[in-house]
């Protein structure tokens, strides 16, 4: 137990186990049930640039809207609507987001820490493991994930992480920089259909794109409160990263992943112009998901279409990725 440095806390939350990764710049937070990273507070703003849901979400309550306490996730094996594979009935965003992960401390030292997360799905034959870490004097978390297939059969599977941004550090006119040369692909959404921001066709030159009236929107400005909802994918990242910045320039995010393993990113605008369930108007969080496949229609969809992982009997994939605050 230390109060300086790189140090590692544990604890509850609501009766839910947590633990705690700390240095002199950055708090983290993680919820053990889902593994939902629900704190990235950079401590000398005390500044947080995680979106917690409104209202009474927490995790273990029921289906995925009643348990989603906001924040970040490990997405697997099937990402977006509730879908069936290959006999799997599995619920939005199903498995790892679902259940308990155990927690193992890797490093404790005052010059770096580091967890591993542990978690075995139900329905499908995978295991989930993922080490967090934190260096000293940086204002970066780390994260080494790795998926396994436990079955003796070829397995098909959808990796992403699922980070939103919200309210303190999500305000309009905050920006997005991406690489040169992604492009948009809208698709439409299967569970709760949004009010579409982009007009369906595509693929679209990265920022600027069509909209359903006929018009543009730039989406690579957060825009105001009351702005169309939608869900697309960007595609063609010769490197895997992006930043998050405020419109004066006092604070951002910078991402970084392996494109390679997760060559999409998925772009969610929720800005409160759902007035029904399960938002009821009160949200206002940009989602910016690395992940392997599209669309948000779950597993079965991308299998569908090709983009699905493929995984061989008993084997492994892996994928680095980190976020930093500029």
């Amino acid at each position: 137990m230390r109060n300086f440095a790189a140090r590692i806390h544990h604890g509850a939350l609501r009766g839910t186990p947590a633990v705690v990764l700390e240095n002199e710049l950055l708090r983290v937070t993680v919820l053990l049930h889902g593994a939902h990273i629900i704190e990235f507070n950079h401590k000398p703003r005390d500044l947080d640039f995680i979106w917690l849901t409104p209202g009474t979400s927490w995790p273990g309550q029921g289906d995925f809207f009643d348990s989603y306490p906001g924040g970040w996730q490990e997405i697997f094996p099937s990402g977006g609507a509730p879908a069936t594979y290959r006999g799997a009935v599995l619920d939005q965003h199903d498995e790892a987001v679902a259940l308990p992960w155990e927690c193992e401390v890797v490093e404790d030292d005052p010059a770096r820490v580091a967890v591993r997360l542990t978690v075995r799905t139900k329905r499908t034959p995978f295991r989930v493991s993922k080490v967090l870490s934190l260096a000293s004097g940086e204002a970066r978390l780390s994260v080494s994930s790795t998926v396994t297939s436990e079955a003796p059969v070829e397995t098909h599977a959808m990796w992403g992480q699922h980070l939103a941004y919200g309210a303190p550090f999500l305000i309009p006119g905050s920006r997005i920089t991406l690489p040169p040369g992604v492009t948009v692909q809208p698709h439409e959404v299967t569970l709760n259909p949004p009010r579409r921001a982009v007009a369906e066709g595509g693929p679209y030159p990265w920022p600027v794109v069509p909209t359903p009236d006929g018009g543009t929107v730039d989406l690579s400005v957060i825009p105001e409160p009351g702005a169309p909802s939608d869900v697309c994918y960007l595609t063609g990242f010769t490197e895997g990263w992006y930043e998050l910045r405020r419109p004066d320039g006092d604070a951002g995010v910078r991402v970084k992943w392996d494109a390679a393993t997760l060559p999409y990113l998925w772009l969610w605008h929720e800005f409160g112009d759902t007035t029904g369930h399960p938002w009821w108007g009160r949200a206002y969080v940009a989602g910016l998901e690395p992940f392997s496949s599209y669309p948000t229609n779950g597993l079965p969809d991308a299998v569908a279409n090709g983009s699905a992982m493929t995984l061989a009997p008993w084997s492994s994939r892996s994928v680095d990725w980190s976020v930093e605050v500029i």
